[in-house]
C-alpha cells in the first residue's frame, strides 16, 4: 500500500523552488530532521475547522510531515506574516472529522491522492496551536 505520493518533476523541481521565493505564497517553515536547517515548503492555507487550524497531508507521509513530527513546532507564512505554532498530531475521531472537512473543502483537487492512498488514517493531520507572542512580520528579501 502506498503511504507517500511523490510530487511530479515540474512541481518538485520548477514550481516549488519558485514559490519558495515568493513572499506572498503560503508556506510551512519547519526545521529539517536531519539537516537542522530551516526549510520552506509551499502549500495551501491551513484548514480552519471548529475554531482551530490544521495542516493535512493529502500526499501521506511526506518529508514535511516527518520534519514537523520530529520538530514538534513550525511557522506558517501567509499574507506577509509568519506565525509560529506548536504542532500536535491528531488521531481518532478528530483526525477523521478533519480529513472529511479537508476533502469537502478541496473537492476534486485532492481526490487523486485519496484514490491512491485509500486509508484515511495514512493522511497525517496536525493541529496548529499558536505560541503566545510568536508573530512577526516577514522580513523583505530574507531567505527562508
Amino acid at each position: 500500500m502506498t503511504t507517500y505520493i511523490r510530487p511530479g518533476f515540474l512541481i518538485a523541481r520548477v514550481a516549488n523552488p519558485i514559490m519558495r521565493r515568493l513572499r506572498n505564497t503560503p508556506a510551512l517553515i519547519v526545521r529539517g530532521r536531519r539537516s537542522g536547517r530551516s526549510l520552506t515548503v509551499p502549500m495551501g492555507e491551513p484548514l480552519d475547522f471548529g475554531g482551530r487550524r490544521y495542516l493535512v497531508s493529502g500526499r501521506g507521509e511526506t518529508h514535511w510531515v516527518r520534519n514537523l513530527r520530529t520538530a514538534g513546532r513550525g511557522a506558517f507564512r501567509s499574507h506577509g506574516t509568519t506565525k509560529e505554532f506548536r504542532a500536535t498530531e491528531v488521531s481518532g475521531d478528530e483526525h477523521d472529522r478533519i480529513v472529511d472537512a479537508y476533502r469537502r473543502k478541496l473537492g476534486h483537487s485532492v481526490d487523486a491522492y485519496f484514490a491512491e492512498i485509500t486509508d484515511v488514517r495514512a493522511h497525517p493531520v496536525f493541529r496548529m496551536e499558536p505560541i503566545a507572542g510568536e508573530q512577526r512580520p516577514d522580513p523583505d528579501g530574507a531567505r527562508s
